[in-house]
C-alpha cells in the first residue's frame, strides 16, 4: 500500500516536471505578444499528454481508484508549485503566492488536470478488466 502511494507520487512528480518544463520553454519561443498568456496556453495543452503519460506509467505497474490517483496528482502538483515553482520562477519575476494561486486560470488547469487523469485512468482500468 505504501509502495503504491509512493509510486503514484513519483508519477505525479514526473508529470509536474514535464508541465513546468513546457511552461518555462514556452517563454523562449515568442508567438503571442503576452508571454504569460502564451505560457498558460502551452501549459493547458501540455497537461493532457503529460497527465496521460503519468497515468499510463502508474497503471502499467499498480492499481488505484482513478479519482484517488487524480487527487494525488493534483496535491503533488499544487505542493510543488507552492514549494518550487512560485519561489524559483514567479517571485523573481515580480509575482507572489497570492497572485499565482489567485489566478482563475490556475484553477482551470487544476480541473483540466483532474479530469484528464480521471478519464484516462477510468479508460485504462476498464481496458485492464476486460
Amino acid at each position: 500500500m505504501i509502495r503504491k502511494k509512493l509510486f503514484s507520487i513519483a508519477c505525479a512528480l514526473i508529470v509536474w516536471v514535464i508541465g513546468v518544463s513546457f511552461y518555462l520553454l514556452s517563454y523562449y519561443i515568442p508567438i503571442l505578444e503576452n508571454p504569460e498568456r502564451q505560457s498558460n496556453i502551452i501549459l493547458a495543452l501540455a497537461i493532457i499528454p503529460s497527465a496521460c503519460f503519468g497515468t499510463y506509467l502508474f497503471y502499467k505497474k499498480e492499481q488505484m481508484n482513478p479519482s484517488y490517483l487524480a487527487l494525488t496528482f493534483i496535491i503533488v502538483a499544487v505542493s510543488m508549485d507552492a514549494l518550487i515553482t512560485v519561489p524559483l520562477f514567479i517571485i523573481p519575476s515580480g509575482g507572489d503566492h497570492a497572485s499565482f494561486f489567485g489566478d482563475p486560470f490556475f484553477y482551470i488547469l487544476v480541473v483540466e488536470f483532474y479530469f484528464t487523469v480521471l478519464y484516462y485512468g477510468n479508460y485504462l482500468t476498464k481496458k485492464i478488466k476486460t
